[in-house]
């Protein structure tokens, strides 16, 4: 492979870019806004979102999506909620079989759908990939040590995808299971919320390991309903994202629950943000998909119901706490 594509020019999607450009792929970067397209051609920096860090001279953006048309593998890094209108933007230009690599954490508000879902409605054509893992993108940007997961059905594909995207500091690990990767990723955002609200609150860092280990009980529980594996979740994608997105105010889903904890409302967390937090979008969709699925998820719960503003903080603290006693596993 030698040719990469990146749809989406936020943070993520600029730092993947920098990776592929790293790995010596002529790499293509969509992006809407004219504005970030024009800085990284110009000055070879995405100012707007990844302000301070200098891009690869091979990182090429583009407004035009006919520009993907190329590539033998697309990075789909846009938000979550707004994946499915860019996927069918997408879909014209993708041939049968290529590789969609999915690096978006999140649900389908409504549909309840995971993206690889969303992807096989939209371009049914393409190969699908997951890539999810504990990573900041200005540390990835910066080419500090990154470990991650990509997940694909097709081994000898995601050795391909593994070895086309491997750099020193960027390490892939392949595993079969999609689902398991997706769930993951999407529901660690949610319990960053959470932990977020516990680190403002002042709760302490017993609270806050409490938090990590039980919530971590509840993404299992969902991904195993799900179909995918608790060795997977076990793993990058699902303990190590979470360890990261729960410990660090770099988490954007964190610095929205360290605002609502403080006593910040919603609005005025995400006042001023220019990248999406996907919990907050995501986690009405998890609380509901898990009821679907007869899932007990009572900290998603809890989380969901302070974001779709049913409950404050102080009430939904306490609601758990006086919960039943019960065993641990």
């Amino acid at each position: 492979m030698k040719r990469a594509g990146v749809i989406g020019g936020g943070a993520w999607g600029t730092a993947l870019a920098q990776v592929c450009a790293r790995a010596g792929l002529e790499t293509v970067l969509w992006a809407r806004e004219p504005e970030v397209v024009a800085d990284i051609n110009t000055h070879h920096e995405n100012r707007l979102f990844l302000p301070g860090v200098s891009l690869d001279a091979g990182v090429r953006a583009s407004h035009d999506v006919v520009d993907l048309a190329r590539a033998e593998f697309i990075l789909a890094v846009a938000p979550a909620q707004h994946l499915r209108a860019t996927l069918e933007t997408l879909s014209p230009q993708v041939e049968p079989g290529v590789p969609i690599v999915l690096c978006a954490k999140g649900i389908e508000q409504g549909s309840l759908k995971l993206m690889t879902q969303v992807l096989a409605e939209t371009i049914p054509q393409a190969a699908p990939a997951v890539l999810s893992g504990p990573s900041f993108a200005g540390e990835v940007a910066r080419g500090l040590p990154t470990a991650i997961t990509l997940a694909c059905p097709d081994e000898d594909l995601a050795w391909r995808l593994a070895e086309a995207i491997a750099t020193p500091a960027f390490r892939p690990y392949t595993s079969g299971d999609m689902i398991g990767a997706e769930a993951g990723g999407a529901i660690k955002n949610v319990l960053a919320i959470a932990c977020g609200i516990v680190e403002g609150r002042g709760l302490g860092r017993s609270a806050h390991a409490a938090l990590i280990t039980r919530g971590f009980s509840e993404l299992t529980r969902i991904a195993v309903a799900l179909g995918g594996e608790a060795e997977t979740v076990a793993g990058l994608c699902g303990l190590g994202d979470l360890v990261l997105t729960c410990s660090s105010p770099q988490s954007r889903n964190m610095s929205v629950g360290l605002a609502l904890g403080r006593g910040e409302t919603l609005e005025a967390a995400l006042s001023g943000k220019l990248s999406v937090a996907e919990g907050v979008a995501s986690a009405p969709a998890v609380r509901d998909l898990a009821r679907k699925l007869g899932v007990d998820v009572p900290i998603c719960d809890a989380t969901a119901a302070i974001l779709t503003g049913h409950i404050g903080v102080d009430d939904a603290i306490q609601g758990l706490l006086a919960r039943p006693l019960r065993e641990e596993s």
